[in-house]
């Protein structure tokens, strides 16, 4: 094993990010924050990006410069497109690839930033398990539970009772149904509005809400979840040049349409690219439908909930007991979708939900019941709706939350005194620890956990210098404050403090969960404001696992 020459006792993390799912933007903007953020006197980060195709490559920080993935590959007749659309590897030699069986020269902990099928549901997992390779987040049955949201249902109401209305049903199904027939049961069953989701999808991707008694809508927002679409001649033809090009151009785009490949329905060609999409339309006077090759096979209808959206983390100590940390709700959000939640500058965030002290205590101990019953380990991140009539209704654990700096997860790890790099050094080592539960490669893990504790130790014993960050009382200073203390925390080699000067009278030492305000003006907000018991209680209840961290 090569070691860092600059550092003989760092551990070398392989940070896994991109991947072949829907979400492999927000995953690559999650590799830059573990990347950026990670302790670097504890570890070395070792960049593996996982390109569309599923190969693992060794690439350089600087990919982190990037704003996309698809602005790193060459476009395809004018088409900014997915590697998987590429007649040839799009990566040449600046991506090398290197095989599963070659990790080990690499890293020695795979620290897992990716989302969605094949990264988040076991698959992954499956790999590094074979490999005896030690992984951040839920093992394998956590992970498999946590994609399937038709199983999700079914196992959270057997947990705790819980009911909500849900049907299913197949593409074959769906493709042999009364439309209008089924439309109308459903409505007779679950009410208006009908959401509808794709059951194997994360980050609001493959989500839609019919909220009318509208049959063309509905049939759209099914297509939608199994990742179809019907092109009409009629219409297409009407469309300019420039009209289809940009349609075209618009399925490449994962976050909103269903990707390339497809596969024409009608006669089986398999469509690659844009291009080839246009060229295919050209010949064709009947109706086209278009299928992803990575299309759901079944749609999950569920009751529209009414109540207060929150999502509530949950993290472990040495014993497996979970604590769920306070939860957040997320209020003035319209239409649930990805980018309402993630694009938009509209939905609204708090902590903790705005209800009772006994209403939140609630939500968190259904959300650490069902995270310990599901089989879900280290961490996760669990939504659900609080109704009016204090109801606790849960969905979709979410085993490998987002990574973003402002996430909810580090927000939420905030609130109980641990910052970015103090949680991901938490996922790495309870991780480690998780992993030793299987009874697999059990010494040696048992070894790199010992080391690692060993570390973390000796800097309690010899904390490090204090080293201060002023700023004023405009946004642009905190911003900048913020990104400084953060670059500081990763180096790991001074304790940065920030110190809030307001006015010539007035300056304030900000604790660790203040860090997450947007703005200067909810900083001053809360800077008066007395902490929620809530949040105070869930700080003690976790005094011990922030102990070995901070």
């Amino acid at each position: 094993m090569r070691r860092n020459t600059t550092n003989s006792n760092t551990v070398k993390v392989g940070i896994f990010f991109g991947g072949p799912s829907r979400e492999r933007e927000i995953s690559f903007a999650g590799g830059r924050t573990a990347y950026d953020n990670l302790d670097k006197s504890l570890f070395e980060p070792v960049l593996i990006f996982v390109d569309g195709t599923g190969r693992f490559r060794l690439v350089n920080p600087t990919i982190l410069q990037r704003t996309s993935i698809r602005e790193m590959l060459p476009q395809e007749s004018g088409f900014t497109v997915y590697d998987e659309s590429l007649s040839a590897d799009g990566w040449g030699n600046d991506y090398p690839e290197i095989k599963p069986e070659a990790f080990k020269q690499h890293f020695e902990v795979a620290f897992l930033a990716m989302h969605g099928p094949d990264c988040e549901d076991g698959s992954i997992q499956g790999l590094f398990e074979w490999y005896k390779m030690p992984y951040t987040g839920p093992g394998l049955m956590g992970s498999a539970v946590g994609i399937n949201k038709i199983l999700q249902n079914e196992l959270i109401a057997l947990v705790n009772g819980q009911q909500k209305k849900t049907a299913v049903i197949t593409r074959d199904a769906w493709l042999n149904a009364d439309k209008d027939a089924f439309f109308s049961s459903l409505v007779e069953h679950l009410g208006l509005p009908v959401v509808v989701k794709a059951p194997h999808q994360g980050s609001s991707i493959g989500v839609a809400i019919v909220r009318d008694n509208n049959l063309s809508a509905f049939c759209r927002a099914v297509d939608q979840c199994f990742f179809t679409l019907t092109v009409d001649p009629s219409e297409w033809n009407a469309f300019s040049d420039e009209e289809k090009r940009d349609h075209a151009q618009r399925i490449a785009n994962l976050d909103e349409s269903i990707g390339y490949p497809v596969v024409a329905e009608q006669t089986g060609d398999v469509l690659r690219t844009p291009q080839a999409l246009l060229a295919f339309l050209a010949g064709h006077q009947q109706p086209i439908t278009l299928s992803s090759v990575h299309a759901e096979d079944e749609v999950l209808f569920e009751e529209f909930i009414t109540g207060q959206e929150f999502s509530c983390g949950v993290i472990q100590d040495d014993e497996g007991t979970a604590i769920a940390l306070p939860p957040t709700e997320v209020y003035n959000v319209t239409s649930f979708d990805f980018k309402s939640k993630y694009q938009s500058n509209t939905s609204r965030k708090r902590i903790p939900v705005e209800a009772s002290l006994e209403h939140n205590r609630k939500i968190q101990q259904a959300v650490a019941e069902v995270f310990t019953r599901l089989g879900i380990n280290v961490y996760s991140r669990i939504d659900g709706f609080l109704t009016p009539d204090g109801r606790v209704l849960l969905h979709d654990p979410n085993t490998i939350p987002g990574m973003s700096p402002a996430s909810l997860i580090f927000k939420q790890m905030a609130e109980i005194g641990m910052n970015i790099t103090n949680a991901l050094t938490y996922l790495i080592r309870q991780s480690l620890r998780e992993r030793i539960r299987t009874g697999k490669d059990t010494f040696r893990l048992w070894q790199m956990l010992h080391d690692l504790d060993n570390r973390l130790a000796q800097r309690k014993a010899h904390p490090l210098p204090e080293q201060t960050i002023g700023f004023g009382p405009t946004d642009e200073n905190f911003a900048e404050a913020k990104k400084e203390y953060n670059r500081l925390a990763a180096e790991g080699k001074v304790k940065p403090v920030l110190i809030y000067t307001k006015s010539k009278l007035e300056s304030h030492e900000l604790p660790v969960h203040l860090m997450f305000k947007d703005t200067i003006e909810d900083l001053d907000a809360a800077l008066h404001q007395l902490r929620h018991p809530l949040v105070l209680e869930t700080a003690e209840r976790a005094r011990h696992i922030v102990a070995q961290y901070v």
